[in-house]
């Protein structure tokens, strides 16, 4: 009971916290953007997923209006990442590889069929890091959309000792914001695709 008292209290307070904190960081830092021409249908948005911090902010950027779908897991963590995004005006896709995989993907296909685009981790929700799931690559196929890699490259930063070894950007540091040159796997095969998808991430990596 304890346990899901303070989850409860967690779930309303830490995401509030967090969007604050990630707005603290931005507006004192000196932030860059690397960034390619928009694709003029939905498209998939790649992070690593130790690299989640300050994402808004680039999609923002690519879509003046933004519409998009962001895949998270049914966790407890994922439950606060899906109420910190929602500050930023995001709606959520909840599933992962592990749970609800078959409705989430047929759910966020029919997002980017209703004209929203979809973001997606591939190493998430657990690893293993710098991985990539067949999710991203059943629904780049099946759209035939364009995949959009984002990357978060702080000068100074903390990193902490978990699977994905996240990353959190000191204040004050420079920031280099980066949308990569959309690319398609349409029609390669699976596990093609994703060696493909892994290439284009690990490059501007942290």
């Amino acid at each position: 009971m304890r346990k899901k008292l303070l989850r409860y209290i967690g779930a309303i307070f830490l995401p509030f916290i967090a969007q604050l904190l990630i707005r603290i960081i931005y507006r004192t830092c000196k932030v860059t953007y690397t960034l390619p021409n928009t694709p003029n249908r939905p498209y998939i948005v790649a992070f690593w997923h130790g690299e989640l911090l300050l994402q808004p902010y680039i999609y923002r950027r690519m879509r003046e209006f933004p519409k998009i779908g962001v895949m998270i897991s049914d966790h407890f963590d994922g439950e606060l990442i899906a109420r910190t995004i929602g500050y930023f005006g995001f709606t959520t896709l909840r599933g992962s590889s592990s749970k609800r995989a078959a409705s989430v993907l047929l759910e966020a296909i029919r997002k980017m069929k209703d004209g929203f685009d979809v973001a997606i981790t591939p190493d998430g929700p657990r690893g293993p890091r710098h991985s990539v799931a067949d999710g991203i690559v059943a629904i780049a196929q099946k759209m035939d959309a364009q995949i959009v890699v984002q990357h978060v490259r702080p000068s100074r930063y903390w990193q902490l000792r978990s699977w994905d070894r996240f990353m959190i950007p000191k204040p004050f540091s420079e920031i280099e914001l980066i949308a990569m040159e959309p690319f398609k796997v349409t029609g390669m095969d699976k596990e093609d695709a994703k060696i493909l998808i892994k290439k284009k991430m690990l490059l501007n990596a942290s």
